[in-house]
Parts: C-alpha cells; structure tokens; sequence
C-alpha cells in the first residue's frame, strides 16, 4: 500500500532547537556550553532530555522556538509533499503553543500536550491514525529519534522515516529495514 499521509516530528526534525536550548540556558543562569554538554551526554546515554534540569539543579525555565527556527529543507519538503496530494502532519512532544506556528505549514497540527498524550505511547501513534483517517500502513512517521519516533511508528504499523541530525538523530542508528535521510529534501525521492 502506497504512502498517502506523513507526519512529522517537530524538534530536531522540522525545527533547529539550538536557539530554544541557548535561550534556556541564559533564562536558568547556566552557561549554554554546560547545558548543551550535559544535554548531549544524556542523548547518549539514552536518557530523557528533561533530566537535565535535575542534573544542573535549575528549574525549567519557559522556552519555546521561534518560526524563523525551521531547518532550510523544512517547508520545502512539507510544501512539495502537499503540492502531491499527500496529507502532511506536524506533530511531537510540545507544549500546546507551537501549534499555531505549523497550522500554514501542515494539513493536521498536534502536540503531545494538547493531546494529552506523548510520544512514544501507543496512543500517540494511534491518535496520528485517526486524525488522519487513512490506515496505519498508508502513513509514514518522520523524526530524528530512534525511542519516540521510529520504533513506536514501527510498532503501530507506519512507515519510519530516520532523520540523521540533532544529537538522538546523529547518536542512535534506527533498524536496518528503517530508510535513513540527512535531509528532508531527500523525503520525497524516497517515498516515491
């Protein structure tokens, strides 16, 4: 069955988190090199990236990123995908307030805080499915980890799509049977 709808993560998939990690940083008082260090070092541990707050003894400082965060290749390939006739979605773990900054970009808008639910939950997944109204095997699932984005899209019958950057994305390699881009530009050539 052919692909007729992808979603897609938001950070490290659609959206560069640099400057959202750097503006925390500065709003929590600890150096940005320390945080992104520390950050890095539980993305290769495999921990949750929230821990970090815990290990530098801060509260969680508001952060969020900003529309003119999008990678280059973003709203080119989310463009060019909807240009044929694909459903396109944007949806990850984010607070509920990033959503109106996909609505111009995607067809279904989400997050996991709007939801109620989270990635890599079962139920995310099968949210995906019904808000779509396609069938899990006509879907594909687009991110750049391994834990939340392709074995849970995996295991809920989708396509996975692995994209090779941001730290889970460079620092855990997906099954062999997973398609593995460093771009979005190369999304369309590989569906079709």
């Amino acid at each position: 069955m052919a692909v007729k709808g992808v979603f897609f993560d938001v950070g490290g998939t659609l959206v560069d988190e640099t400057g959202m990690w750097e503006r925390a940083a500065d709003a929590a008082g600890v150096p940005r090199f320390t945080l992104l260090g520390v950050l890095g070092g539980l993305a290769a541990r495999g921990e949750h990236h929230d821990r970090v707050w815990e290990l530098l003894e801060v509260e969680r400082p508001a952060s969020t990123w900003t529309e003119d965060e999008f990678f280059p290749d973003a709203l080119p390939c989310l463009a060019e995908l909807r240009s044929r006739g694909l459903v396109v979605g944007a949806v990850g773990n984010t607070p509920a307030s990033v959503e109106a900054g996909l609505r111009p970009y995607a067809d279904i808008v989400g997050s996991s805080v709007g939801w109620g639910v989270a990635k890599p939950a079962p139920e995310f997944f099968a949210r995906l499915v019904a808000e779509s109204g396609l069938g899990p095997a006509e879907l594909a699932y687009v991110g750049d980890r391994v834990d939340n984005d392709v074995l849970p899209a995996l295991a809920a019958g989708m396509t996975a799509i692995h994209v090779r950057r941001g730290p889970w994305g460079i620092l855990h390699s997906p099954p062999p049977e997973v398609a593995q881009i460093h771009s979005l530009a190369e999304l369309p050539g590989v569906l079709a």
